[in-house]
């Protein structure tokens, strides 16, 4: 193995259309501190929090290489790593305190990591990790629900990444009658085809749209858009009812929920790995994904994937992404 690897990074915070918002760098290989896997990436996926991260954290000349979801190949270990061997494939979404995975090779603690769905080639398995994390923890963390949970659960951008799981979890690993919002055909079929029970147009009078498919409200709401919203939540939830939020709105207020007492969450999938590195609750948490998908109960969410892993690759995700009109996961393979 060389010293040194293919990174794409960026130095500045610029428009994507901008040559320069990513480009192609040669870093050194890292070497594992003690609970480190050193992977040889095969794919990534890029979310969101990739573009967030691009636009608003001006790293001022510094090189900073982003990139959360990946999957590939164990290369080497730490001496205190005891969870898997080189060789194993595997698949995570990492922490965000840390070098990203658009690299040639990437740098994870053994505790955040799943073996890879043995049914999965990698660039599948790359699209789960983050999103499934994210909507794993909102039902069974943010809720605190049980395995044979009822009442209704509204996901709005249904179509959207974690929604695109969250569907799947919700009707595999729950009683709940699941709402799916997504606004054109296209998106609509992509959630009906996921097993929501009723898919609706998050544009226009929400209230009214979500009515028709629950007259009597729901119980359980989650949002990655929530500004301009919350009186929304407040009408549609019954009394007691529970929001969990993944975006970051400016200046929230949430007083129109206090009335029926309801509840608002956030979840974040990286509190753990910033707070609690010791806690193999993601490994655990991988680990059941990759067996319900291995039983054909769940799929992957990859909907576009790009290759080779390079600036030019990953500016065209990032566009798409900050488009918020992509349905599933987009994924670039390093090939």
């Amino acid at each position: 193995m060389t010293n040194t690897m293919h990174a794409v990074a960026y130095r500045a915070s610029l428009p994507i259309d901008n040559p320069d918002s990513l480009i192609d760098v040669e870093l050194p290989v890292p070497e594992p501190a003690p609970h480190d896997l050193l992977v040889r990436v095969s794919a990534v996926s890029v979310n969101p929090v990739d573009v967030k991260v691009r636009a608003g954290n001006d790293p001022a000349g510094a090189t900073k290489v982003l990139g959360y979801d990946a999957a590939g190949v164990v290369e080497a270990v730490g001496a205190d790593v005891t969870l898997f061997i080189p060789g194993d494939a595997v698949y995570y979404a990492g922490s965000i305190d840390r070098p990203g995975t658009n690299a040639d090779f990437h740098l994870v603690d053994e505790r955040l990591v799943g073996h890879l769905p043995k049914t999965l080639d990698f660039a599948h398995a790359a699209a789960l990790p983050l999103t499934a994390i994210t909507a794993w923890e909102t039902l069974f963390d943010r809720f605190a629900l049980g395995r044979q949970a009822t009442g209704t659960l509204l996901i709005l951008g249904a179509a959207g990444g974690v929604g695109s799981i969250l569907v799947q979890l919700a009707r595999t690993l729950t009683n709940l009658t699941v709402i799916g919002t997504a606004s054109r055909p296209d998106s609509q079929a992509w959630v009906s085809g996921l097993g929501a029970h009723h898919v609706v147009d998050h544009h226009g009078d929400l209230t009214a749209n979500v009515r028709v498919a629950a007259p009597e409200g729901v119980d359980y709401v989650f949002t990655p858009h929530s500004r301009g919203n919350v009186d929304a939540f407040a009408a549609l939830l019954r009394p007691g009812g529970h929001v969990t939020a993944i975006d970051e709105p400016d200046a929230l207020d949430l007083l129109p929920l206090k009335a029926k007492s309801l509840s608002w969450h956030w979840e974040f999938m990286f509190t753990r790995p910033l707070f609690a590195p010791a806690d193999p609750a993601h490994h655990v948490l991988l680990g059941d994904v990759a067996r319900l998908v291995d039983k054909g109960t769940i799929r992957s969410t990859l909907t576009t994937q790009l290759q080779p892993m390079n600036a030019d690759t990953l500016r065209e995700a990032h566009r798409l992404v900050e488009t918020g009109q992509t349905i599933g996961k987009i994924v670039v393979t390093n090939t």
